[in-house]
């Protein structure tokens, strides 16, 4: 079986002109990132491999959960091919994973992520909202076979918002 659990990157700031690649989380966003981390990282078994796209809110968002689960340097590869908003660079990475790893962890953005657990998962959803968690499972022993699994789960921050 496999295993891939989507992370949207949590709220960022636009304050900033900046190019989109650069902007930061704001503090909202850090507030979400720490909250989900701490809950992902006790209900789930931890990804043995993390793809973290090199946005800056991406990474941001990455390390609350890459130090939630007590992950080490060499299990989190930071891509820019996850800088993506199509899904069609990301599922051409999940295509080409290594066979031995089982669970992975994806950090990156909308649409892509949005398309992608629509197009993977068996249940529609409208929208992954910011710093959402989807863990969807696949009855296969090689991504290269991923079509479609099974929703085990979704996150998101306003689950833990009255």
């Amino acid at each position: 079986m496999k295993t891939l659990y989507f992370l949207r990157h949590a709220k960022s700031s636009w304050a900033d002109s900046g190019p989109d690649h650069s902007r930061p989380l704001k503090d909202r966003g850090r507030l979400d990132a720490l909250t989900m981390s701490r809950y992902v990282a006790a209900q789930y078994k931890a990804p043995e491999l993390v793809l973290n796209s090199d946005a800056t809110r991406a990474m941001q968002t990455g390390v609350y959960f890459h130090q939630s689960f007590g992950l080490k340097p060499d299990q989190v590869k930071v891509m820019h091919q996850m800088y993506d908003f199509s899904g069609e660079q990301v599922m051409a990475l999940i295509k080409d994973l290594p066979p031995n790893v089982s669970r992975v962890l994806l950090v990156g953005h909308n649409h892509a992520f949005t398309a992608l657990v629509n197009m993977l998962g068996d249940q529609a959803i409208d929208n992954l909202p910011t710093c959402g968690f989807v863990q969807i499972n696949f009855s296969v022993d090689l991504w290269q076979n991923v079509r479609k699994g099974q929703i085990i789960n979704k996150v998101y921050p306003k689950d833990f918002t009255s």
